[in-house]
């Protein structure tokens, strides 16, 4: 990969008739996200769980863009319900899929349960975000260039899986948790690329991370220490959500982006800067916790992929 200190979105590749679904999409990284694409003429499928507030979000991108070609769909990662019907809404009005972020995040909120009783930010963040990759493969395998980028933290570096107590009924940390999702993020990224490339599928499986980023991630969610902390105490050193959506933006539509890249800013501890690819976490890519941690989402959200796990 080529110093990328100077890669900005305007170097994205022209994206006209290209089809992309952004979960998330309506603020922050999502939106960041889906203005620069649009700028490069891709249609965007605004995959949001408020559709009041995906509609201001087209309102305002339409009027920057006319022309832009911008649907809003309502989906809540956290309730697979939801997730299977935007899928079946999806399939109903597309033939095809060319580029899924995985995008959407929740972080650090008090111990909440979603729809089927999971842990929101592992059920949010990673379990929904499975299920909608796998009920959209087969439009993905028709698109062009077709690519998933699910989006981790630097923090999967500290995390673990806690298959134990994976919905903290014992022992419930907000931040712990969410690093939880966020390893289980990077797991789920690598497994799906190891795959992928042993059933010669022509999707592409990139990792990214956005590293430090003012969003409401911040202060939506969290209470207490950690919204101190991340919302206002170091808020100052963030990066705009312009800046920090550039590594999802690459990892989806750079043309030199390989499969199991990971692709985070170059600056000091990853906490902002240009796109480059950084490394994975060992733990990320270790096998035997791949296989569980797919074998077990796999049984919580009924969606399989149908290609075999890599000998």
């Amino acid at each position: 990969m080529s110093d990328k200190r100077r890669w900005t979105a305007e170097q994205i590749p022209d994206q006209s008739e290209r089809v992309f679904v952004v979960t998330g999409a309506n603020s922050g990284l999502g939106l960041a996200t889906t203005r620069a694409l649009v700028r490069k003429g891709a249609q965007v499928i605004l995959a949001v769980r408020d559709e009041a507030k995906g509609r201001r979000a087209v309102a305002r991108l339409a009027a920057e863009h006319p022309g832009a070609l911008l649907e809003v769909r309502k989906v809540d990662l956290a309730d697979l319900d939801s997730v299977r019907a935007f899928s079946a809404g999806l399939h109903s009005d597309h033939a095809r899929l060319d580029v899924l972020v995985n995008n959407a995040g929740v972080m650090a909120p008090p111990r909440t349960l979603g729809a089927q009783g999971h842990e929101v930010q592992f059920a949010a963040n990673h379990l929904g975000h499975f299920a909608l990759t796998g009920l959209l493969f087969d439009l993905l395998e028709a698109g062009d260039n077709p690519r998933v980028v699910t989006v981790s933290s630097p923090n999967h570096r500290q995390a673990g899986i806690f298959f134990d107590d994976l919905d903290g009924e014992r022992t419930y940390s907000p931040m712990r948790y969410y690093n939880q999702s966020k390893l289980a993020n990077a797991v789920f990224g690598w497994q799906l690329h190891r795959r992928l490339v042993a059933a010669g599928s022509p999707v592409r499986s990139v990792l990214a991370h956005p590293g430090y980023t003012s969003t409401n991630l911040q202060t939506s969610s969290p209470v207490g220490m950690v919204k101190f902390v991340f919302g206002r105490l170091l808020l100052p050193l963030a990066q705009s959500p312009d800046q920090g959506a550039l590594s999802q933006l690459y990892a989806a539509t750079a043309p030199d982006v390989e499969g199991g890249q990971f692709i985070g800013p170059d600056g000091m501890g990853e906490l902002r800067g240009a796109p480059k690819r950084v490394e994975l976490a060992p733990r990320a890519a270790d096998a035997a916790t791949g296989r569980r941690l797919w074998d077990l989402s796999e049984e919580l959200t009924s969606v399989r992929f149908g290609f075999p796990a890599p000998a």
